[in-house]
């Protein structure tokens, strides 16, 4: 099976997708940019981070360059879907959602329920995630637990380019709004991905590595960091089960409360800011349904609750990373371990 990047699938889902369905098209800032010049056949550089190269070539009446005004084409975009199309809107970086705020939390998410079903609004919003690039405050934010909140939004968070390519395509067919979260850190990350179509259900999990001591559940970059400490850990002996949920909403409450049942420990890896998160939520649902299956407090690795800093010194202290992942799992075994001298 061929190796591809998160980039490259990505890319090939979106073609995929647009050979199969003449109503899905692509739109978003610069996704065009640098294509033409007078006589001269250049192809576009396919936005920020190069995801939809290649595409315009084939498929020049259906990729459209917008304004600087997230405003106005994620506006444009809900109105098509409405309408009976399905766009693809790059957003390029989340930390713009801001601008387009309303037109995402207040008439897409809501639309369908608000005239009985009556309508569909088949829209995906593809957008950058992330740091690990000193992009600072305003570039570098992770902010999927803000639409997880919002009913009426299904919110996906892919971790290899395997997932990337089943989701999307997925996400690409699904008659509600998905806001799909790239983090830019893996787009050069590559794994094994079929040439053909394929799709991932949503809400359905998956388990990176199966351990019996604890389960770490981690999203996007963090899987990555999560799979790393695993392997490191098995070394010394500690199995991991590590869980990626794929899909933050709907999250797949079954795998995770059935992982719980087996290991009986829990540690929630995640990038974003820590105050009322997805990490907080699966707390909460371990909590809720699975708290006697615990055998110790839930522990929750994140960020400290302050803007992200720009200094690569600094922003390497902020997020987690594979050391501290299993720096963590440790010292939950040896607060789990009898004490020297304890009775028997």
């Amino acid at each position: 099976m061929p190796q591809k990047s998160i980039r490259e699938a990505i890319n090939e889902a979106l073609l995929l997708e647009m050979r199969r369905d003449p109503s899905v098209f692509l739109i978003g800032e610069d996704i065009v940019g640098g294509a033409g010049g007078k006589g001269e056949e250049v192809d576009p550089w396919g936005g920020v981070m190069g995801v939809t190269k290649g595409i315009y070539g084939e498929f020049p009446d259906r990729i459209i360059d917008t304004p600087i005004s997230e405003m106005a084409y994620i506006g444009a975009a809900v109105g098509a879907a409405v309408s009976g199309m399905r766009p693809v809107a790059e957003l390029m970086f989340c930390d713009f959602i801001g601008c387009c705020l309303d037109q995402v939390m207040n008439q897409a998410a809501k639309l369908r329920y608000m005239v009985g079903g009556k309508a569909e609004v088949p829209l995906v919003i593809r957008m950058q995630m992330g740091g690990g690039f000193s992009a600072a405050c305003q570039h570098s934010q992770s902010l999927y637990p803000l639409f997880a909140h919002i009913p009426g939004l299904k919110v996906v968070v892919p971790s290899n380019a395997y997932d990337a390519k089943g989701l999307l395509i997925t996400a690409i067919r699904d008659n509600d709004p998905v806001m799909f979260f790239e983090h830019k850190g893996l787009y050069d990350d590559k794994d094994e991905v079929p040439d053909g179509d394929y799709s991932i259900p949503f809400a359905e999990a998956r388990f990176a590595r199966d351990g019996s001591d604890i389960t770490i559940v981690a999203t996007g970059r963090m899987v990555k960091f999560a799979i790393e400490a695993a392997d490191q850990l098995a070394s010394e002996g500690i199995a991991c089960t590590v869980l990626d949920p794929r899909t933050v909403s709907p999250f797949d409450e079954i795998s995770f409360i059935e992982s719980l049942e087996e290991t009986g420990r829990l540690l929630v890896v995640e990038e974003a800011y820590p105050f009322c998160s997805f990490a907080s939520e699966v707390a909460a649902i371990a909590a809720q349904k699975a708290f006697y299956a615990l055998s110790q407090p839930v522990r929750l690795l994140t960020p400290p609750h302050t803007p992200i800093p720009f200094a690569p010194e600094l922003e390497s202290a902020y997020f987690p990373d594979a050391e501290r992942i299993a720096g963590s799992v440790r010292e939950m075994l040896d607060a789990a371990a009898p004490k020297r001298g304890a009775a028997a």
